[in-house]
């Protein structure tokens, strides 16, 4: 019978010199969920690669002396040099420069042109080089890019355009009847709400300001937009347009595309208006996940706050990373990134969870049996409760990942992982083996142990594929019943188990060292970007030191470590179950946040949205009505519990502009 087939891919990432761990989680993600289906067995094709066109590209080539191909040729070694390391099993990568793309992207961009999808005009419009985005002027947040609070430039030039606003009701409609074409719903009901309602206006998609991109053959003097040229790799590299389009027959629709939240606009409305223009089916899914924040802040290179994965896996390998990655954080909300948490999970539940129950088992059977239990059995009383859990997980987890829900999926691994732990407290081996009449049911609970065990290396195989290898080993456990399904049957290893001991899973880490070195470690990988950030900011230190100190319950030096900011308040909403709390949404420069504040009694939540605000930056962000609070929004009091905002003299000071 001929395999179910699985189509899933990763966003075609911007070839940059550095790609951090936020990257990275995308990419273990996807392909976690492609092993997955693998193992289930699905036919699978997983799709990764790089995104090599526009303007930005082209500039930062020339700067460098070199042509944008050549510049971006040696990049492109390192991003799979990084998927190699993570282990990543992708079956394609495509690069937006390989021919047969570019042969496509020309015919589709023709096809629209000739149906009427495509005319030409003129565009004046505001365009952001880092995003490859364009804006109407009421788009832009205090005359910058929404998206990331960088400038943006006048362009005004002749171009084709695509007729999005065409689609607009069609999808509109598709969206409302099929409620779970894009998860999670609240980016759904995003798209819904704040672009699709308003009304969407006619895309700008060719350039004649540069020439790095594909051209538009009837046109020379043009080069297609980014987006209609790097959104077409997802059928493209399936050989759509091509003379052989075997693998587009035989894969696509999608089942599932899964990006970060900041480009689910482009994927949910430009990607299947043109879809539909072009008569092809949709993707069944789109998955906007969050984004790997540190201190609430996303991770950006200009920022300097870019952990680099390599220094990681290079410290407590690939396992270890991939694991804190898919269980500290719920795949589609924003996460936050900690050494302290990630050292934390390595040491409770792949050390001591794991780790320890896959040791200490095999060292009991060595210990008692030298090495080979015996095949007489005496059942206890704890038996029936671990071989009912045991066989009972694999459709749990099946169940959240179905959903993309990998935490959910690895929290009931590792219930039977601790579940496991408890029976060997409960049969108490240790006890047993003083007695001889006891030998059987010595030899029981270890082979109920060690069953469990191979059960758990069945099922953390998507997660962390290295360790089930290493266990199989020192199990002696063949291949014939490692299948996914033999994780639903109970009693498959032999009676007479040969083990034998191998080295720690994941020895445990000294805290208070390791987090010292790491902090060195990830802060060597920044010290170019946080250079390059900190020269302004040394100046104006520089400026303070050199004034009068005051009198102070505190120095000038414990002062400037607090980083304050201007943001401004784009949501608020008022807490249920608190009397004084507002939940906001606090623009500063490239990222959001959300910000509880006490002032209900002063302000209203529509009197909160546009204000210009004064936020206490990188406070330790903490937990208020169940959600993490990322900073503080500062006010005066009279001393007579009356609250102020602070807020700057002059609004045109943009947001995440540094208060000094």
């Amino acid at each position: 019978m001929e395999k179910e087939k699985f189509y899933i891919t990763t966003p075609i990432y911007y070839p940059s010199d550095k790609l951090h761990i936020g990257h990275s989680y995308c990419t273990v993600a996807t392909d976690t969920m492609a092993r997955y289906k693998r193992l289930r067995g699905f036919d699978v094709m997983f799709l990764t690669g790089t995104d090599e066109h526009g303007q930005k590209l082209e500039r930062i080539a020339n700067s460098q002396g070199m042509q944008p191909k050549e510049y971006i040729d040696n990049i492109v070694v390192g991003i799979k040099e990084l998927w190699k390391t993570l282990n990543i099993s992708y079956d394609k990568f495509i690069r937006t420069t390989d021919d047969y793309h570019v042969k496509a992207v020309q015919k589709i961009f023709k096809q629209l042109y000739d149906q009427g999808d495509i005319y030409k005009s003129s565009y004046e419009g505001w365009y952001c080089t880092p995003c490859e985005s364009f804006f109407t002027e009421h788009q832009l947040v205090n005359g910058k890019c929404p998206d990331c609070g960088r400038d943006v430039e006048l362009v005004k030039e002749e171009s084709y355009f695509f007729r999005l606003s065409k689609y607009q009701d069609r999808i509109l409609k598709y969206m409302e009847e099929n409620t779970e074409f894009l998860q999670p719903n609240t980016r759904q009901n995003e798209m819904i709400n704040n672009f699709l309602r308003p009304g969407l206006e006619d895309l700008a998609v060719s350039r004649t300001s540069f020439k790095w991109g594909v051209p538009v053959e009837f046109d020379p003097g043009h080069v297609v937009y980014v987006w209609i040229d790097a959104l077409s790799n997802y059928i493209t590299a399936l050989g759509y347009g091509s003379e052989d389009d075997s693998l587009y027959c035989k894969y696509w629709p999608a089942d599932i595309h899964v990006v970060g939240k900041e480009i689910v606009r482009f994927h949910a409305i430009i990607w299947p208006a043109m879809l539909m223009a072009l008569n092809l089916p949709l993707p069944k899914k789109i998955f906007g996940h969050g984004w790997l924040v540190i201190n609430g802040g996303k991770m950006s290179k200009s920022v300097g706050n870019v952990v680099d994965p390599n220094v990681l896996v290079e410290k407590y390998g690939v396992d270890s990373i991939r694991y804190f990655l898919l269980r500290e954080i719920a795949f589609g909300q924003d996460g936050n990134f900690n050494n302290e948490a990630l050292i934390q999970r390595i040491n409770s539940d792949l050390a001591n969870d794991l780790g320890n129950l896959v040791s200490r088992t095999v060292g009991m059977i060595e210990k008692y049996f030298g090495g080979q239990l015996p095949d007489v059995r005496s059942k206890t009383n704890f038996d029936a409760e671990l071989e009912g859990m045991a066989v009972g997980t694999a459709e749990k987890v099946e169940a959240a990942m179905e959903k993309m829900f990998f935490s959910d999926a690895l929290i009931e691994i590792w219930n039977l992982i601790r579940r496991t732990n408890k029976y060997i407290d409960e049969t108490q081996p240790w006890i047993l083996c003083k007695d001889e009449e006891k030998k059987g049911e010595l030899a029981n609970a270890l082979y109920h142990v060690a069953e469990s065990v191979r059960i758990i290396s069945i099922l953390i195989q998507p997660f962390i594929p290295n360790t089930p290898e290493k266990i199989w080993k020192q199990y002696n456990i063949s291949n014939k019943i490692i299948d996914w399904e033999m994780s639903k049957e109970w009693g498959l290893l032999p009676e007479e188990l040969k083990v034998e001991k191998g080295e720690s899973l994941f020895p445990r880490i000294d805290m208070k060292k390791e987090l010292a070195e790491l902090e060195a470690a990830i802060k060597a990988s920044q010290a170019t970007a946080v250079a390059n950030q900190g020269k302004e900011e040394k100046k104006e230190d520089k400026k303070k030191h050199d004034e009068p100190e005051y009198p102070a319950e505190i120095t000038i030096d414990d002062f400037c470590k607090v980083q304050l900011k201007v943001g401004e308040v784009i949501a608020s909403s008022v807490v249920e179950g608190s009397k004084k709390l507002l939940r906001n949404i606090v623009k500063l420069g490239e990222e959001e946040r959300v910000i509880f504040s006490g002032i209900k009694p002063w302000y209203t939540p529509e009197e909160m949205v546009g204000k210009k605000v004064v936020v206490a930056y990188n406070l330790k962000p903490r937990k208020m009505m169940g959600e993490l609070s990322y900073g503080m929004i500062l006010c005066a009091d009279d001393g007579n519990g009356n609250l102020s905002l602070l807020t700057t003299e002059k609004e045109e000071f943009p947001s995440g502009s540094g208060i000094s």
